[in-house]
């Protein structure tokens, strides 16, 4: 028989378990508005482009994040990069030559590096004239990433140093302060200056053997970094610690429909929601490992936000488990959370 459960009673009882606060404010189901305050915060994360209604248009959408967003993540959430210029030295003149350097964004998502006019990368830069070409390469890595399995993004295109008048010097001097604490003491040097790579081309890579792709510059520069990209690890590291397993486990077999699980953990989190892997037995000869992305049912504006979303769908993966149904409707539970399959593999 199915049991009847309220909603809110489980979810205090399962975010005190876990040692979350319980705020009320994000409980409701799927059509709940975005507060004044939530939207104030992902207008300030996100350069004020990302408004209400936006967000609202996104409920329905996809539920992950476009390449070009992936891209203007990488580059947001890196503050340092290989800037790659056309060495003018003697004997290696017309070569690739390759430099370790610190930079910010400007609004636009234009790499901003403070040089000294006698680095060597800054000489080939000056040397290449204004025709000349360098691309900066990052790479979200993060503690326990390992070669290539890592998000990462090559913007290349044409390098001028700033005007001291430029209308965002300001902006610009501030964000490089407050990112690099070293800068306060050589920006206003007479060997030191801001230069703006402005790009003409933008390379995306997701990681080992995944997603590669040319991003469109406009939509680059247009696209929203994620919100979540600076806590992302920290929050799946902790999702797949031991005391999460059987909430993994019952996802897996509730809202998943596998059995006979052996592994399971959380791959990926941004605003959209979180991808899992999941290895089960399917015959004494056959295992199979599929990835799923598990979608939040509005995007999240905050990591308190991602973590109760998260919670949310353990607690009705539980409900489901138990055969309860919700007091107000007839729907079950997990019945309208977002899933898809993103990768598959049998192995025999």
């Amino acid at each position: 028989m199915t049991m009847k459960v309220h909603r809110n009673i489980l979810l205090l009882l399962l975010l005190s378990t876990n040692g979350y606060a319980f705020n009320p404010s994000i409980n409701s189901r799927s059509n709940s508005k975005l507060t004044t305050r939530q939207a104030t915060a992902v207008n300030g994360a996100t350069n004020g482009k990302l408004t209400i209604e936006t967000v609202e248009d996104k409920r329905t959408g996809n539920i992950r994040l476009t390449v070009n967003e992936r891209a203007r993540t990488v580059t947001g959430a890196c503050f340092s990069g290989t800037l790659c210029t056309t060495s003018q030295q003697e004997g290696i003149d017309g070569s690739p030559f390759g430099s370790y350097v610190d930079y910010v964004l400007d609004d636009d998502g234009n790499p901003v590096l403070l040089m000294n006019d006698m680095s060597m990368h800054t000489i080939n830069i000056n040397c290449a004239g204004e025709e000349g070409l360098c691309s900066l390469f990052v790479q979200l890595a993060h503690p326990g990433s390992t070669g290539q399995d890592v998000s990462r993004c090559n913007v290349t295109g044409k390098i001028t140093k700033i005007d001291n008048s430029a209308p965002d010097m300001d902006t610009i001097k501030l964000r490089y302060s407050i990112r690099h604490s070293y800068a306060d003491r050589v920006m206003d040097s007479p060997k030191f200056s801001f230069y703006r790579l402005t790009p003409t081309k933008v390379y995306f890579v997701g990681g080992f053997g995944v997603l590669a792709k040319w991003v469109p510059v406009d939509e680059y520069k247009n696209a929203e970094p994620d919100i979540l990209a600076g806590e992302a690890f920290a929050i799946v590291k902790k999702l797949n610690q031991d005391e999460h397993k059987e909430d993994l486990k019952l996802v897996a077999n509730h809202l998943l429909n596998l059995e006979n699980i052996e592994d399971i953990r959380v791959t990926s989190i941004d605003r959209l929601g979180f991808d899992i892997r999941v290895t089960n037995r399917v015959t004494r000869l056959k295992v199979k490992t599929n990835e799923f992305r598990l979608g939040f049912r509005i995007p999240v504006v905050s990591v308190e936000d991602a973590k109760s979303e998260v919670l949310k769908i353990f607690q009705e993966a539980w409900e489901k488990g138990q055969g309860y149904s919700w007091d107000s409707d007839d729907e079950l539970p997990g019945s309208t959370i977002p899933i898809m399959t993103i990768a598959e593999d049998n192995l025999e």
